[in-house]
């Protein structure tokens, strides 16, 4: 996939998941728990990955995936639904743009501390114009956050 494509392709995704939190945030308006809204997101999403796996790969692409799973592969589920749940709790109490902005930096931080930590790219010398970026995002998560004071 060519540079052009994959950020389009991000771009769509980021609104995508601001459609999706809104309308998470409406179901739960209508139910008694979050949770009932998680487990119908999963759900859905489940059984839309399990019929293109099907449709792909049959009956041998389930067989893999039950023999891939180790108990540590039940970690990347357990913190997407954490990262879906914060969101929706974001969203309903201090509003989307808040939430985006809080959960867009501290990924940032962490992406470049997981790429320093993984590529030994060269120190502070080399990752310093990223660290600026990271610190305008940080100074701009706060900025945002002081329109709700």
């Amino acid at each position: 996939m060519s540079s052009p494509v994959t950020i389009i392709l991000l771009i769509m995704a980021g609104a995508a998941l601001v459609a999706q939190n809104l309308l998470m945030v409406r179901i739960t308006q209508s139910v008694s728990t979050v949770l009932i809204t998680l487990v119908i997101n999963s759900t859905v999403g489940l059984m839309g990955l399990a019929a293109l796996l099907l449709a792909r790969n049959g009956l041998a692409g389930f067989i893999e995936a039950a023999a891939t799973l180790k108990a540590w592969a039940l970690l990347p589920g357990m913190l997407g639904s954490f990262f879906v749940f914060a969101g929706l709790l974001g969203y309903q109490k201090i509003g989307a743009a808040s939430t985006i902005a809080i959960l867009v930096s501290s990924q940032l931080v962490a992406g470049l501390i997981a790429d320093a930590a993984g590529s030994g790219s060269g120190g502070l010398k080399a990752n310093i114009v990223p660290m600026i970026g990271a610190i305008f995002l940080v100074v701009g998560v706060f900025l945002i956050l002081r329109k709700g004071a």
